[in-house]
């Protein structure tokens, strides 16, 4: 039997592979798209219907691959872009956000808000609509000028929570073992305790309540300019969750009118072809009876659209003028390679070396979203920012929806640092974790180990065994000069003295507007406020960005990818809700295999 089973998956993945193999051949024969004619008055259609990625992949497939069909996202990158051109095209009459829920963390959320905004602030107008809004999206659609919403649906308005998972009872009981150990006095770094308690430590409790409180303030403070309610009253609808059915919802001021799919399309025909006001000054009475085509464009759409012509606009692919390079560091920090969505220590350095050989590169924005990982690997990195400066080229860290740990590690030498208000950074710590799995192994199965070594302390890492006292010495030595080169590092960079830098360090986060306040960061903004700020260093007028490392071509890894996203398809589909306790028991896999000292955030906060 098992010879048939193993049997029968060899063939299957062969089929699999072959069939892949086939469709990229298939795909490649596909004559290429139609250009894009985008008609005068078009409304910009946003459906944000795949997860806000840092960094969109215009190479992505098109063709819905199942199980892969979650490959990818909606860059954010492209997002700001297309809406500050469409902001300036005649072709375009307005915003359509048809929104349900969003897949991304605050810093995106604000980000993406900001840009709505600056594209109402254009003289334009967004019509916001959903069958329900969940309080990422309904924080999107608030910047609308008329927030509509379907008649039976709802909204999502109760604030901002979090809950952790403690992994020791279960550890206990299995007979496994976990050393931990921390920077002096880290009590902030929190990543290590679902190993160490069974719930929250008062410091972690303590930041976390900062945290959410500082990132929901922020949202109450956005909404209510849009909305003309006031912070106490919208926390007061949150308090007393008066404001979940849609009645509710228009009675409170956070929707305008309820409306089904069709009324929606009569209010944009409305929109596009809007009366004029009598000699009084009197608008006539809406006409729903009109007959004016509403000419949507959605998003990806006009994405791949030609800008309207310009006669001063020098095509991007002949300028030869000086370059702004943007190098995006984007997810786990471990030596390596890594991918689009890993940092790996090498693949980043490589493109930090490139700007700086590139003669026409003239200053370097390294965009940072990043929880942190290896404290090696990031030191690497961190390294290549300052021969950046040596050179006597301009490097500023614009900050994403997280810059913490390894993530402030490498952005720390920078000449300037901006932040998102709700970017979650510092995290400035080191800890390392050593799993003793040898009672498991003994009293459960059966197993024992045995060992022998030339020296006293020859298998000190093994994960079979407790350490002695002159082993947890060594290592915690190690750990402290790690967190000592950690905060001198920030000290020399952010111009204070080690005991400043060591009183905000701990491992403890911050927002990025907290962080403005303590000195680790130097500015609230965004991207292109980093870029922008880069060119003023290196006293550049005219020039173009280029963004590195080159993103890796999703055909050419698919393969690579198959069996990590078929799994997880698999395992969401049959374990419905209790898919997010498999994600958990997979990240303790991961966290058993960390090696070195790490600088890492414990948690990534995604608003629901």
């Amino acid at each position: 039997m098992k010879t048939f089973f193993s049997s029968f998956l060899g063939a299957f993945i062969g089929v699999l592979i072959a069939l892949l193999v086939v469709v990229i051949v298939l795909v490649s024969l596909i004559p290429g798209e139609p250009e894009i004619a985008v008609e005068t008055k078009s409304v910009l259609h946003l459906s944000l219907d795949q997860p806000i990625v840092e960094r969109g992949n215009d190479d992505a497939p098109a063709i819905d691959l199942a199980p892969f069909a979650s490959m990818g996202g909606i860059g954010l990158n492209h997002l700001q872009a297309d809406l500050a051109r469409a902001a300036v095209d005649s072709r375009i009459e307005g915003l359509y956000l048809e929104l349900s829920s969003v897949a991304a963390s605050p810093a995106t959320l604000f980000d993406l808000h900001s840009s709505i905004q600056a594209f109402q602030d254009s003289g334009k107008w967004v019509v916001a609509y959903g069958e329900t809004f969940s309080q990422g999206a309904y924080f999107l659609a608030s910047t609308a000028d008329e927030v509509l919403l379907y008649p039976e649906g709802g909204l999502d308005f109760r604030g901002l929570g979090a809950e952790l998972m403690f992994y020791k009872r279960m550890l206990d009981e299995q007979g496994i073992e976990v050393t931990v150990l921390r920077g002096p006095d880290n009590k902030y770094k929190s990543a290590v305790e679902p190993f160490l308690y069974d719930q929250m430590s008062e410091p972690n409790r303590e930041q976390y309540k900062a945290l959410l409180g500082g990132i929901w303030d922020g949202m109450l403070e956005r909404i209510s300019a849009s909305r003309a309610i006031s912070p106490d009253s919208l926390n007061g609808m949150a308090n007393n969750l008066s404001s979940l059915m849609p009645a509710e919802a228009v009675a409170n001021g956070l929707v305008d009118r309820l409306a089904h799919r069709d009324e929606v399309m009569r209010a944009l025909r409305n929109q596009i072809s809007a009366p004029e006001p009598d000699s009084t000054g009197t608008l006539p009475a809406e006409d729903y009876t009109k007959k004016v085509d509403v000419e949507l464009i959605a998003w990806s759409d006009y994405h791949k659209a030609a800008d309207e012509a310009s006669e001063d606009d020098e095509p991007r692919a002949t300028f030869s003028g000086p370059h702004v390079a943007v190098v995006y560091a984007v997810g786990e920090i471990e030596s390596g390679e890594g991918d689009d969505e890993t940092i790996g220590s090498e693949r980043i350095a490589r493109a930090l070396r490139k700007a700086r050989t590139k003669d026409k590169v003239k200053a370097v924005v390294l965009r940072v979203n990043s929880p942190g990982g290896s404290a090696l690997a990031s030191d690497v990195i961190y390294r290549e920012t300052q021969l950046l400066r040596e050179a006597g080229k301009p490097v500023v860290v614009s900050m994403g929806d997280l810059a913490a740990s390894g993530g402030y590690y490498i952005s720390a030498g920078a000449d300037h640092i901006f932040a998102n208000p709700t970017t979650i950074t510092g995290s400035i710590g080191v800890f390392g974790m050593v799993p003793n799995v040898g009672p498991f192994l003994e009293n459960e199965i059966g197993i024992t180990t045995d060992r022998v070594g030339t020296n006293d302390h020859a298998n000190m890492m093994s994960t079979y065994k407790s350490f002695d006292q002159t082993e947890l010495d060594a290592i915690n030595k190690s750990i402290t000069q790690v967190y000592n080169q950690f905060i001198g590092l920030v000290a020399d960079g952010r111009g204070m003295t080690v005991e400043q830098v060591d009183t905000i360090a701990q491992g403890r986060v911050w927002t990025g507007e907290d962080a403005l306040s303590l000195g680790l960061v130097d500015e609230l903004g965004d991207l292109q406020d980093a870029i922008d700020h880069a060119a003023e260093l290196a006293e550049l007028d005219l020039y173009r960005t280029m963004e590195l490392p080159t993103l890796i071509n999703p055909f050419e890894d698919l393969l690579g990818q198959a069996g990590t996203q078929a799994r997880a398809h698999y395992m969401e589909q049959e374990l419905g809700p209790l898919y997010p306790a498999y994600e958990q028991a997979a990240q303790v896999q991961k966290i058993m295999r960390w090696k070195g000292a790490q600088a890492r955030l414990p948690y990534v906060l995604v608003i629901e």
